[in-house]
């Protein structure tokens, strides 16, 4: 038996297929619960690689690969090919190369620090010569960048869709920690990409997590009051409590009554659309009594989330409109969307519609899975080759918006940053786009006017036959804190109870970290909260790396 394995770089974690080259069965999928490497976005997992050394990045993610591979129960020494797919960032890290061009946009710095930018133009390497392990004669497949910004995961949104074949103007988003977009007028394909976050992953978010078992994903509005869904075994959406979401107060039990143990990215959006419908969100603020919206056995949405969500929201309705004025069109030449990536097929579209996280006017929504899968597959199989794939990056270059850099993108973002952030109400929004000399945005459309395509019943394909494995990704970092006190009061400021301090010897005490569950950069609170400011997580070293 000859296998090939189709391998996802997600930033939020990985997702990875044994293949019968034969038969073209999947024969065993394995996903990790988030990312080895700390942080919940690409910068934060670039920050960490440049402060705690590239090998011990590169070690982290390679070794949660083995472990990944491993869970197939497939004699690795068969596989002959492995197709990878993620966005520059990704990739980089797992090839282990240059990464400093990618974190810091200044030529001149560049210069100065002596960084020459490696060729991101796809490659065919030996795993073993990455680090992976049992496989003597496979080769990985890498597939090409576009921009610094944009990667394989946007090439595979395009091809997996069916926008290139589109004769009217559409859109499609990969939905991520970093959203890819990209928008087709006449077979000019316009491209950019929004640093959204992960709020709209369910991380950021007070109660918030990837799905999973228990994690509540859907919120519908009934006559009685707000019907919850909770993730069961199977990562099926099962029917939960009725709650007040004002009170907390049960009004009817559910299947999944006292399961629920955190909030999906797709559940705070349902939460987030139902409270702005209903008026019990005027973001940022939650006018309930005491200041948050209740769901399933505690679960709570606080204004902070408002916040987090909102900005994520704002940074891709940002983004959509930018990349309509860049090609000289507006929301309402543009009647078709795509939706792809796991949070762009598990989400309610007429939710994300009405939130903003569909490019306003869109009438007709499909959603898709898992592309960046979908492509590795296909090279897998020789359907989709590399020199096809280095052939349509060098196309989409021409046409390549920075939103970094684009004046509009920053203008409509403080409209954004205003409204979510700010208190300003949403009426305003057309006041301030005079401001700026653009279009003002027509009306939403009535959801029930609204045609929404599904094309995917789960992210991943194939996976009702066989078990989905899923692994812890990360490993410890952990180290000696000089002059620790023992007062935990770092363990207690981390959000996601990565952290732990154990006493070691007399006055003696060592920090460990989850990495997989550390927030990185970004978050740092752990340092903040220490009195004696001996907590510096930079200087942690990793175990079983």
């Amino acid at each position: 038996m000859r296998y090939g394995i189709a391998l996802d770089l997600g930033t939020s974690g990985f997702r990875t297929q044994a293949i019968d080259l034969d038969t073209k069965e999947t024969v065993a999928t394995a996903i990790t619960e988030r990312h080895p490497i700390p942080g919940m976005n690409v910068i934060d997992h670039v920050n960490f690689a440049i402060k705690s050394g590239e090998d011990v990045a590169n070690g982290l993610m390679i070794g949660a690969i083995n472990n990944l591979f491993r869970e197939f129960n497939i004699d690795l020494s068969k596989v002959e090919i492995i197709a990878v797919c993620g966005n520059p960032f990704q990739l980089s890290l797992f090839q282990n190369i240059e990464i400093r061009d990618l974190a810091y946009a200044g030529k001149n710095m560049l210069k100065e620090l002596g960084v020459v930018s490696p060729p991101r133009d796809g490659d065919v390497i030996d795993a073993s010569s990455l680090g992976i392990k049992g496989m003597p004669d496979a080769k990985v497949i890498i597939p090409p960048a576009v921009t610094h910004e944009i990667g394989a995961d946007a090439i595979a949104m395009m091809l997996m869709t069916d926008i290139l074949d589109e004769k009217d103007p559409c859109i499609v988003v990969d939905y991520g920690t970093n959203a890819e977009m990209a928008l087709v007028r006449d077979g000019n394909v316009y491209t950019g990409s929004a640093a959204a976050g992960p709020a709209l992953e369910g991380q950021e978010i007070e109660r918030g997590m990837l799905a999973a078992p228990g994690a509540l994903s859907e919120v519908e509005i009934t006559d009685k009051g707000w019907r919850c869904y909770v993730l069961d075994d199977t990562i099926a959406a099962v029917e939960g409590d009725l709650i007040d979401p004002i009170s907390g107060e049960i009004i009817e039990e559910g299947p999944m009554h006292g399961k629920a143990i955190g909030i999906t990215g797709t559940g705070v959006i349902a939460a987030l659309c139902n409270g702005l419908k209903q008026g019990i969100i005027i973001p940022p603020a939650i006018k309930t009594e005491d200041g948050l919206l209740h769901l399933q056995d505690g679960i709570t949405i606080s204004s902070h989330d408002v916040e987090e969500a909102g900005k994520a929201i704002g940074a891709l309705r940002a983004g959509f409109l930018t990349l309509l004025d860049d090609s000289g069109l507006w929301v309402s030449d543009v009647k078709k969307a795509y939706m792809s990536g796991a949070s762009g097929l598990y989400v309610d579209a007429r939710k994300a519609l009405q939130i903003g996280m569909v490019t306003p006017g869109a009438t007709d929504i499909v959603q898709f899975g898992n592309t960046s899968i979908g492509l590795a597959r296909k090279l897998i199989f020789g359907e989709v080759t590399l020199e096809s794939l280095r052939e349509f990056a060098k196309k989409l270059r021409a046409t390549h918006c920075m939103f970094a850099t684009a004046p509009v993108f920053k203008d409509l973002y403080s409209i954004e940053y205003s409204i979510w952030c700010g208190g300003m109400p949403y009426s305003e929004y057309n006041n301030m786009l005079d401001l700026y000399n653009l279009p003002h945005l027509p009306d939403m459309p009535d959801a029930k006017d609204v045609k929404v395509t599904r094309l995917a019943v789960r992210d991943l394909p194939d996976t009702e036959k066989c078990k989905v494995h899923i692994i812890k990704a990360g490993t410890v970092l952990t180290g000696i804190l000089d002059g620790c006190i023992g007062c935990k009061k770092c363990m207690k400021a981390c959000p996601e109870h990565a952290l732990t301090i154990v006493a070691e010897g007399v006055s003696q005490y060592r920090a460990n970290i989850e990495s997989d569950r550390c927030a990185g950069t970004a978050c740092r609170r752990c340092e903040a909260a220490c009195p004696k400011n001996v907590m510096h997580t930079s200087e942690l070293k990793t175990l079983n790396v």
